[in-house]
């Protein structure tokens, strides 16, 4: 079984990369872009959890390869839109970088009544990884497979409930596409958060969990879930023998949600500035030590060109429009 390693560890790791020798590195061309002062990441998260990691991967890497200082800025609230908010209003100059998510950069364009920013204030550079969530069960409920929850659903209407870390979250849109894909009804039940909605699961308060991989996996793993499903296209390599859900049923033949974590510049950036940074996470992710780290959080890297980033961000926009209008969900950034 491929061993597990806590958030914790994995933010010490990358926080300590940040101590690298502030080296350039050899093999740039000569009319390669560098950046001329010091380096803003801006992460519209928490310390600790996977948009942190790879903002701190990012600035270690480019701190080495571009000779400047690259400090991490921890602008969380809002569920993303602040720090995005304060990426949207920063100069267009290649000294500042956004590590965005679906919250702040796909979700938040349809459910929020008061976005202060708008898509096309962002210029996507590339994504970095994805990262699946997940479908479990208390094990109380009978069912071990997605088609036994779907005909345990048929037969047992208004029986069930499902959880998630809030409302307009990622997991809870998750749920309520596979609701609306399959043509079942489940009450919602919204937590603060993916510790309040986990240990709710654990209790067997709610039947049903969807959730980031993560800290449900381990749960999984030591059978305290039941693991029913994963929500990308592949199945994840922490968890071989969980399917993924478009195995599950024709319905969901198409399905494919994952927490991704991608880099994004302000409107206006140049082009040699957006190549430059581009070429710079593809070395990042090729490297051996960050493949380790990634593996090992349950992600897989998703490298683009802008191009493809900019388009993967169009589709991902327009797919959570559509469950977030279906759904009739509208609030405000808090």
């Amino acid at each position: 079984m491929t061993r597990l390693i806590t958030r914790r560890g994995l933010l010490s790791a990358a926080a300590g990369l940040s101590t690298a020798a502030v080296l350039p590195r050899a093999g740039h061309a000569a009319g390669d872009w560098r950046p001329t002062e010091n380096v803003r990441i801006i992460v519209p998260a928490a310390a600790g959890g996977s948009t942190d990691v790879m903002g701190r991967l990012l600035a270690a890497h480019l701190q080495t390869a571009w000779g400047q200082s690259a400090v991490v800025e921890n602008r969380s609230g809002g569920g993303g839109t602040i720090g995005t908010a304060e990426m949207a209003r920063q100069k267009g100059d290649g000294h500042t970088i956004l590590v965005g998510n679906p919250g702040p950069n796909a979700i938040a364009y349809s459910i929020f009544k008061n976005l202060s920013y708008k898509q096309d204030q962002l210029q996507p550079v590339s994504n970095m990884i994805r990262i699946p969530n997940i479908v479990c069960a208390h094990p109380s409920v009978p069912i071990k497979t997605i088609p036994e929850l779907i005909v345990y659903i048929k037969a047992h209407p208004d029986k069930l409930n499902y959880g998630s870390s809030g409302v307009g979250q990622s997991p809870h849109l998750t749920g309520a596409w596979w609701l609306q894909l399959t043509g079942l009804k489940m009450q919602h039940v919204p937590f603060r958060g993916a510790g309040p909605a986990l240990q709710a699961a654990l209790a067997g308060d709610i039947q049903i969990l969807f959730d980031n991989l993560y800290p449900s996996l381990p749960q999984v793993l030591d059978g305290k879930l039941t693991g029913l499903a994963v929500t990308t296209p592949e199945r994840n390599a922490q968890a071989p023998n969980i399917p993924a859900m478009r195995e599950t049923a024709p319905e969901l033949a198409k399905f494919d949600v994952s927490s991704w974590f991608g880099v994004f510049y302000p409107k206006g950036t140049p082009t040699a500035a957006v190549e430059s940074l581009n070429k710079e996470i593809k070395v990042l992710l090729a490297r051996a030590d960050t493949q380790k780290t990634i593996t090992a959080m349950g992600a897989v890297t998703d490298y683009g060109t802008p191009a493809q980033f900019s388009t993967f961000i169009d589709a991902e926009t327009a797919k959570f429009k559509a469950i977030i209008d279906k759904e009739g969900l509208q609030m405000d950034v808090q």
